[in-house]
């Protein structure tokens, strides 16, 4: 059970903050920029990014309990969130949840530092990615084994989105457009399948279908 958990943490992890996406768009904003710097960047956003993140997985059931939202409603909530990031990736929509609007584009594109808007929220520490984190804590259910397995799931992601950020320039040059939409359906199709389960396990946990 253990192996599972795991195996669904970090894929759901992985496909919800995208280290090939966010190394993608991280290469577009930050085209001209020397390297030194692009290295600043990217760390100084994945650790934003990671504390954001680390923040809800701690403390995002608790907000939870305090606004009287169960956790099962939380988990269909969420598990449509899901499932609407996976259907914006299989169809290479280009306004997924954890995406940048034009307006957004234009203000990142602007002078200033980049590594809180938009790398690490929203690119990083999304919707979907903080959505996800708080949906694995809840299936962790307080257990220590299962909630560390979560958070190491949550910290693998982070490394690989800095190492994607730092050689985006190989992952531009070994997948380029074709290659990174064919990865991007398949995470996709991934996520839509996890999204789908959250979704009935809040059905069953609240009870709403009674079976005889």
């Amino acid at each position: 059970m253990l192996t599972g958990f795991t195996i669904t943490a970090f894929a759901t992890l992985f496909v919800a903050i995208g280290p090939i996406d966010t190394a993608i768009v991280f290469g577009g904003l930050t085209a001209g920029v020397h390297r030194p710097e692009r290295f600043r960047l990217a760390w100084q956003a994945v650790l934003i990014a990671g504390i954001v993140l680390l923040g809800f997985a701690l403390f995002g059931n608790r907000v939870l309990a305090a606004l009287r939202v169960s956790l099962d409603a939380f988990r269909v909530a969420g598990g449509i969130l899901l499932l609407l990031q996976a259907i914006q990736m299989i169809f290479a929509h280009p306004s997924g949840l954890s995406s940048l609007t034009a307006l957004e584009r234009r203000e990142a594109m602007a002078p200033g530092d980049i590594a809180i808007f938009p790398l690490a929220f929203p690119v990083i520490a999304g919707p979907a990615g903080l959505t996800a984190v708080v949906l694995l804590m809840g299936q962790a259910a307080g257990d220590p084994l299962g909630s560390m397995i979560v958070l190491v799931a949550m910290l693998l992601c982070l490394l690989l989105t800095y190492l994607g950020m730092i050689f985006t320039d190989v992952l531009h040059r070994v997948l380029r457009a074709t290659g990174a939409n064919v990865l991007a359906r398949l995470a996709g199709i991934l996520l839509a399948t996890l999204a789908v389960q959250f979704i009935f396990d809040g059905i069953r946990g609240a009870r709403l279908l009674v079976t005889e």
